[in-house]
């Protein structure tokens, strides 16, 4: 067997027992080492990350990119592999990576970006707002940090050049349409938080134009009809969702006791 690679698989999960198997799984046996970092965890997620030969952390939540910096700063490899509990590295990726990691030019680049995909529903989604959705996870550490807003959004920010590399990273974020839809007002309390923060108040024309052009990108202009009626939905509740969140803001800004 080839030796490892210089990769610490990096994941930061809370209660993700029934993911994190196929997560590891899709790593194993060439990587150097595997990082999960738990906050808050109540079911047996440390259990199953262990006995997969993970090494396991435990730290309390400080917002998704500060999170995320304190177990990047826990790795002990040259290079990181960013992944979500809920993500797969596919066959077509894992080659690609060592592919990569082999090139004499590696060392020039900051970090590697490539395409991921979702399961929704029963098929794959390779249309519309959810794909390809270039990711870029894989990093040298010395050369990257987790930047962005603090409570959502955060991205990977990078000192040097970034390749682009083919093979998808399978995400499995939504396993009933129910779970999809269970996250609208998360989300939309992570973007009135966001609003706050930067002193953004509620604007109409926002709360009318944003959801529809959602839909109109989704839909036609980044061929979402191609994905059948999953497509179709993503697009709609794409755009509900942008709705929901202006409203929200609305609401906060104006509400009255009866």
């Amino acid at each position: 067997m080839a030796s490892p690679l210089p990769i610490s698989v990096v994941i930061v999960a809370r209660n993700e027992a029934q993911t994190l198997p196929r997560c590891l799984a899709s790593v194993q046996g060439w990587v150097a080492e595997t990082l999960v970092v738990l906050n808050h965890t109540t079911d047996a997620s440390e259990t199953v990350a262990r006995r997969l030969g993970s090494t396991v952390l435990q730290t309390e939540w400080r917002g998704f990119r500060d999170t995320k910096n304190w177990a990047l700063d826990r790795a002990t490899q040259p290079w990181a592999l960013c992944l979500d509990a809920d993500e797969e590295v596919s066959p077509a990726l894992r080659q690609n990576l060592i592919a990569f990691l082999a090139r004499p030019d590696r060392a020039a680049f900051a970090g590697a970006r490539f395409p991921r995909k979702v399961w929704f529903i029963n098929r794959w989604i390779t249309h519309g707002d959810w794909y390809p959705d270039l990711s870029l996870r894989l990093i040298q550490r010395s050369r990257a940090r987790w930047g962005g807003d603090q409570f959502v959004h955060e991205k990977m920010e990078v000192d040097g050049p970034v390749a682009t590399l083919r093979g998808d990273l399978h995400h499995y974020s939504f396993p009933t349409l129910a779970s999809h839809v269970a996250k609208i007002n998360p989300f939309a309390d992570l973007f009135v938080r966001q609003r706050q923060a930067k002193g953004t108040g509620f604007s109409l024309v926002e709360a009318i134009i944003r959801p529809g052009w959602r839909l109109f990108r989704a839909y036609v202009l980044k061929l979402g009809f191609l994905d059948g009626y999953p497509g179709f939905y993503i697009a709609w509740a794409t755009a509900f969702g942008a709705f929901v969140r202006y409203s929200r803001l609305y609401e906060l800004e104006t509400r009255k006791e009866p």
